[in-house]
């Protein structure tokens, strides 16, 4: 595998330089400065006029360096959301380097990026800036934490990246990093094992999202959209950062000849520290390590050749020793205690190599991209743990001396579980995606892919519970008495080789009205084909636009379309590892209502969103979830919905800072083919459990259907908060506030039917707060700086809290059993508060 690997890449990239061709190509350069302050400008965006070529920004020192055709006839346009914009006309002859440093004129206003992109705003997207994620305070130091405080986004569980939207799961969500599709690890149980994201959050330059309503040309999954692009570096520059949680790296540079870039990227985590707090004490080995590299070179002025390739190492190793959790109410307080033996040890490696040819016409209508990429992932777990547990009664009497203390035995028990699974998957894909600009308001996009994967699974897995007669010498006749009968056994070995068929058409149009109101039209079809399942798919999908000539800056949209998802790996696979080859693709119909507003309070810009929407499920397949473990049922037997609405505000409610609040309120239920249960009466006609005794003789009952049920992600309520303040008068001493609530999600007894699961765990509250100053930036150096001092750009100092309010938020339940045979759910709680140091160092 690894050899045909380094083939398909090494033919490639032949294919792709053999389409080179000698054209010339010129260069400018240049720094631009404030008029007015004469400081540098950053993050001024450098493109061609009505072109399609990627555009360049300026770094910390204002400066750029920019490729453009020569022996044309350009116009460069200077761009800044906080500066006026500027233009220049150039003709540079061949291999020239000319030097243009125009100066820009401050607005004295803030614009919010996503408030005046008509492009993106016409579409179901969100442009989320990535600096922000710098200081967001956050357990998991992950990427995807600044998506949590958008509508609709859910994350329960600070120590994941994973995330449901509007009622889907997490295998539901599609990643894209320069257009690449990133695939989620396969085995991982809990969010203690999960190691680092794909996305760097140094290396990133734009990010968009859609919780749904996306267009045809993302891919097939059902919930939404996350849309990363890594940048093209300028100059010579690199990140530092270090925590009590680990640190980065970032390094990245640009060629003489301005025609190679390339940017490297290293991360290391550690939760040590963050798992220290938690009930279960043990000697806890978690280690994380990333590294990504990305680079481009300019073949010629039309043809520019990208490579992306990505080593994530995560290892989670735990010797368990002891556990002591307290629950119930407060007129019935109970005790867990549990005496470990054992460890586990898990290991999840994974590869991913992509190499990209991309061709700009010169007149820059025309854009070719053909993508060819790689992905591997070796995961194993292994473990096994005994467990010697105990259940108490505590004191509640608020007068006793005792109080709060163990005062009787309810149970004792036993439990083994074992683990040794061991899993490999390839995907490889062929892809090409193409742009064609018939004017400014009209475009054509198109897309097709080829992948192909391999996936070779070894499963090994019991568990033994010897509680109150959970585990007893058989009864089955053609089973020896002396045998014990072993809980939940899965032992399988899978091999799945298959291929994958996917296409796109998509138009995007836009029209000025009589009365100067704007009409947009982005609409698309998708199709879809799989060797395994024979299934082929088609569907469309549409987003209409309307900004009326109102006073008001309103726009209206309107999304719908057919999402179809055909399964993966996790969802062919049944609780007992069993595949099923002939199940179909999931359906969810969307249809989604929404407008935005933007409007200006206390002299600084705001914007209002509000969505609406209705997604119809069908074909879907039931699971359960465990901590962040999804277990399918690997039966197309459900059909369900998802309805809700969605509410934003975001803008400068500190001048110069971010900020924004968002409410969600939604509904997702499944109704399941076939499922029933009934309910038994006795003689008196009282209801019953069906017994030997004299009154537990059933004599009658009746068939129930449940109906329509709450699916796992059936979060009603839904309340994100990203705050910033300054201190007045210290502009450089900021306060980051992060701020989740989720109302309780379903959950019942393992093993039981769907139908019973509709218990409701605690809502999940969480405030995460930061602290972080400003040593050194660009207009103020450190004093008496000599050394490597001088090439320091800005240095930040930041202390942050972490579960300030110190809440103990419920991610699932470990069930046990006392001597009645009675059953408890026990929560295993998430982290505790702790405080977090941090330096970020930009060079």
């Amino acid at each position: 595998m690894n050899r045909s690997i380094q083939y398909t890449l090494s033919l490639l990239f032949v294919l792709f330089s053999s389409f080179a061709f000698s054209q010339s190509t010129a260069t400018i350069f240049g720094r631009i400065l404030d008029t007015d302050s004469n400081e540098p400008v950053e993050d001024v965006s450098i493109s061609i006029l009505g072109g399609t070529q990627s555009a360049t920004s300026t770094n910390k020192d204002g400066e750029y360096s920019y490729t453009i055709p020569a022996d044309t006839e350009i116009v460069i346009v200077f761009h800044s959301l906080s500066y006026s914009e500027v233009r220049r006309s150039v003709k540079v002859a061949a291999n020239e380097k000319r030097q243009l440093n125009p100066s820009m004129k401050f607005k004295n206003t803030l614009i919010i990026v996503d408030v005046f992109d008509s492009k993106e705003r016409n579409q179901q997207l969100t442009r989320i800036n990535p600096i922000l994620m710098t200081h967001i305070p956050t357990a998991s130091q992950d990427f995807n934490a600044i998506l949590f405080t958008l509508p609709g986004v859910s994350n329960r569980n600070e120590l994941s990246s994973a995330y449901s939207v509007r009622g889907g799961n997490f295998d539901e969500n599609l990643v894209y990093v320069n257009g690449i599709e990133i695939n989620r690890p396969f085995l991982v149980r809990s969010g203690q094992q999960e190691g680092l994201s794909f996305i760097n959050p140094d290396m990133v330059s734009s990010v968009l999202f859609s919780a749904g309503g996306f267009e045809a040309k993302y891919g097939d999954k059902m919930s939404s959209v996350l849309d990363v692009q890594y940048r093209k570096p300028t100059r010579f520059a690199g990140t530092v950062s270090g925590s009590m949680l680990g640190g980065n790296l970032e390094l990245e540079g640009i060629s003489k000849s301005h025609r190679f870039t390339w940017m490297i990227g290293s991360r290391y985590k550690s939760t040590k520290y963050i798992l220290g707090k938690i009930d279960t004490k043990g000697q806890y080995k978690p280690s994380f390590i990333d590294v990504q590299g990305y680079a481009t070179y300019d073949l010629t002025t039309n043809w520019e050749l990208d490579v992306l390739g990505n080593f994530a190492s995560n290892k989670y190793q735990v010797i368990p020793e002891n556990r002591e959790t307290d629950f119930g109410t407060l007129n019935q307080a109970l005790r867990l205690k549990i005496y470990f033996d054992g460890q586990e040890v898990d290991k999840f490696t994974t590869m991913l190599g992509a190499v990209s040819g991309i061709y700009r016409s010169n007149d820059e209508k025309l854009n070719l991209k053909f993508i060819g990429s790689a992905f591997k992932s070796k995961e194993s777990e292994a473990f096994d743990l005994q467990g010697q547990y105990y259940i108490a009664d505590l004191e509640t009497d608020f007068g006793k001396p005792n109080f709060g203390e163990e005062v009787g035995e309810r149970g004792v028990g036993t439990f083994l579980n074992h683990a040794r699974t061991n899993l490999t998957a390839y995907v490889y894909s062929l892809e090409h995606k193409g742009t064609y600009n018939i004017d400014r308001n009209k475009q054509i996009l198109w897309g097709t892919k080829y992948s192909m994967e391999d996936i070779s699974d070894k499963l090994s897995e019991w568990k033994f519970i010897d509680s109150s007669g959970y585990s007893q010498p058989t009864t089955v006749p053609y089973i020896p008495q002396e045998e014990i009968v072993l809980q939940d056994v899965v032992k399988q070995k899978i091999n799945i080789v298959s291929n994958r068929v996917s296409g796109y058409l998509q138009g995007i149009m836009s029209r000025e009205l009589k009365d100067t109101s704007n009409l947009s039209l982005t609409a698309g079809v998708r199709a879809n084909y799989w060797d395994l399942n024979k299934q082929a798919l088609f569907g469309p999908r549409a987003t209409i636009g309307y900004k009326p000539h109102w006073k008001k800056d309103f726009l209206f949209r309107l999304s719908g379309g057919w999402y179809y998802q055909p399964p993966f790996y996790r969802e062919l696979r049944d609780v007992e590892g069993h595949i099923n080859y002939d199940l179909k693709a999931q359906t969810s119909i969307h249809a989604v209502l929404s407008s935005d507003y933007n409007f200006r309070a206390w002299n600084r810009p705001f914007k209002f969103i509000v969505e609406a929407y209705y997604k119809y499920l069908d074909n879907i397949i039931p699971y359960t979830v465990d901590n962040v473990r999804i277990r399918y049922s690997a039966k197309n037997n459900a059909t369900g919905y998802a309805t809700g609405i969605d509410l934003k505000i975001n803008g400068d409610f500190v001048t110069g800072l971010e900020s924004w609040a968002s409410l969600s309120i939604m509904q997702t239920q499944e109704d399941i083919k076939g499922d029933y249960f009934y309910t038994y009466y006795n003689s008196d006609g009282d209801t019953i459990v069906p017994g030997y005794t004299a009154n537990y003789v059933p004599v009658d009952s009746t068939r129930t259907e449940p109906g329509f049920i709450p699916r796992p992600t059936d979060q009603r309520v839904s309340f994100g908060l990203f705050f910033q303040d300054k201190m007045p008068g210290f502009p450089d001493l900021k306060m980051h506030l992060n701020l989740l609530f989720g109302s309780g999600v379903p959950f019942g007894p393992p093993g039981s039917e769907r139908y019973k699961q509709v218990l409701r765990m605690p809502p999940y509250r969480r405030v995460d707060i930061g602290f972080s100053y400003q040593v050194l930036r660009e207009n103020r150096k450190l004093k008496n700086e000599k050394g490597a001092g001088r090439y320091l750009k800005s240095v930040w100092l930041s202390l942050e809290v972490f579960n300030l309010l110190g809440t103990n938020n419920t991610v699932s339940y470990i069930w046990v059993e006392d001597v009645t045979s009675r059953q408890y759910a026990v929560p295993n709680y998430l982290t505790q508060r702790q405080l977090n140091l941090r330096m970020i160092v930009k060079f």
